[in-house]
């Protein structure tokens, strides 16, 4: 379903990285001690994080103990606020899409892509302003998960739901 809470949105992101290379049920379950973890996700918090707390996310068998994947999220952090400072992150990932759900027609799992040119349009852009684990698949995750893509199938009682009109920001 769409989202359009920035902290929402920066959570998702950051799980979305999180999850590269291993199963989104693995996240899931860790989904509680990432919120415990990283302060509910807040960025200003997470941004000015330190070694110590390097040293505490390593030793937290909650989350993935994967020192590049912490060192990303707090540069995500960082690089959150300073893209706040120009506009909220729900205006600029929606953006991304038209500002409404794009709406897909898929019938099988096996047509559902990977990643498309918007997913690629916002891994670039979002590379360019310092964020890091964005590669277009993690976008095009986030873009599912976040309701900016309707890749519900056809046949899903959810597809109908996932709709709506533009948002204006």
């Amino acid at each position: 379903m769409p989202v359009h809470d920035d902290r929402k949105l920066f959570e998702f992101l950051i799980l979305e990285g999180a999850q590269a290379g291993l199963s989104w049920i693995t996240i899931l379950k860790k989904r509680e001690n990432y919120r415990k973890a990283f302060d509910g996700f807040r960025a200003a918090k997470i941004a000015r994080y330190g070694t110590r707390d390097v040293k505490r996310l390593l030793a937290d068998a909650g989350i993935v103990r994967n020192r590049l994947k912490i060192a990303a999220t707090i540069t995500n952090a960082k690089a959150f606020l300073e893209l706040r400072d120009e506009l909220s992150f729900d205006a600029y990932l929606w953006n991304f899409v038209g500002g409404a759900p794009k709406q897909n027609r898929w019938r099988r799992t096996s047509e559902v892509p990977a990643r498309t040119e918007e997913s690629d349009a916002m891994s670039r852009d979002l590379l360019r302003r310092g964020f890091k684990f964005v590669g277009s698949t993690i976008c095009y995750a986030l873009m599912q998960a976040t309701g900016m893509v309707n890749d519900h199938l056809v046949t899903c009682p959810r597809h109908a739901e996932v709709g709506g009109k533009p948002r204006r920001h």
